[in-house]
């Protein structure tokens, strides 16, 4: 089965050139289209409904003229001369642009370039690939640079549903690119709940155990792929282990949280986005997702 388009969002960042040129690195190795979308609000939007209204979509066409230009010539230099000749500009947020672009194109990969934000502009939504990730109905690569290869790729599989799409994905994307994959499981430890009776370490941790062996690790069908368990907290043990390994990408399930969740917990997508150790590639999992994308996370075939 075909990949499909990969979708690349930029802007005048180096970040953004980075995550063409591995976007581009990624469609050749597919044999599928590579393009690039940039996102620019729209000055002359209040001024549809009073002025005149072919002068308003002249200006707002000479916008996105100039806004292309600019960036191509931002650009040049940085990312694959062909890739700046399909650059298309739209008015909009980031984020709903490039959602709108992946659904027209039938894209199976939407990348973007990594950034680092404060709370303040997390809470305020200037994170452009956490909004992307909280409503991809695509796999969300979030490049942090640009590596010459891909080598190394770690999955996290937790015991949930999310496991088979995630892990469909991350087979799928290494066997595409060449790269050894590792599989790792983390187990928390037991809360301590206030008048609660505890439960036995001992006992909870066989039962994670037994239900990985029947349930998780027959899903990984990649020969050769390193099986691994970890204890400790999550993306605490992630961040360690794709450090101490040396990942070029680590594969993630995002199980749609809604938002008080997000708020009041972090999910541990959105903790690894805003520490970004490596290359984070997210695979869309939970009832947003409509089936036939689900089936198409769940499929095995490069």
């Amino acid at each position: 089965m075909s990949w499909g388009p990969i979708v690349v969002g930029v802007d005048a960042s180096s970040e953004a050139a980075g995550a063409a040129t591995m976007g581009y690195r990624i469609a050749r190795a597919a044999a599928e289209n590579c393009e690039l979308v940039h996102a620019t609000p729209d000055a002359w939007a209040p001024f549809a409904a009073v002025g005149d209204p072919k002068q308003v979509q002249e200006m707002q066409r000479l916008q996105l003229a100039v806004a292309r230009h600019q960036l191509t010539e931002a650009l040049r230099g940085r990312v694959a001369p062909e890739l700046l000749d399909g650059l298309e500009t739209r008015f909009g947020p980031a984020a709903v642009v490039l959602q709108q672009v992946a659904r027209e194109r039938g894209a199976g990969l939407l990348v973007l370039g990594g950034k680092h934000h404060t709370v303040l502009e997390r809470w305020l939504g200037r994170s452009t690939s956490l909004n992307v990730v909280r409503t991809t109905e695509v796999p969300v690569l979030v490049a942090a640079g640009a590596p010459s290869a891909i080598r190394r790729i770690l999955v996290a599989a937790d015991l949930s549903e999310a496991a088979r799409p995630t892990l469909a994905l991350a087979e799928r994307f290494a066997r595409l690119v060449g790269a050894q994959l590792r599989v790792l499981s983390v187990f928390e430890p037991l809360p301590t709940l206030p008048d609660v009776p505890s439960v036995d370490p001992a006992s909870y941790y066989g039962l994670s155990q037994d239900l990985l062996q029947r349930e998780i690790w027959p899903l990984v069908r990649t020969p050769g792929a390193e099986k691994i368990v970890r204890h400790g907290m999550v993306v605490e043990t992630l961040l360690r282990e794709a450090t101490d390994w040396s990942a070029d990408v680590l594969v993630v399930g995002s199980h749609g949280k809604g938002w008080a969740q997000r708020v009041l917990l972090g999910s541990v997508t959105e903790r690894l986005l805003n520490a970004l150790p490596t290359s984070l590639l997210v695979a869309p999992v939970g009832a947003r997702v409509p089936a036939e994308r689900r089936a198409l996370a769940e499929t095995t075939a490069v």
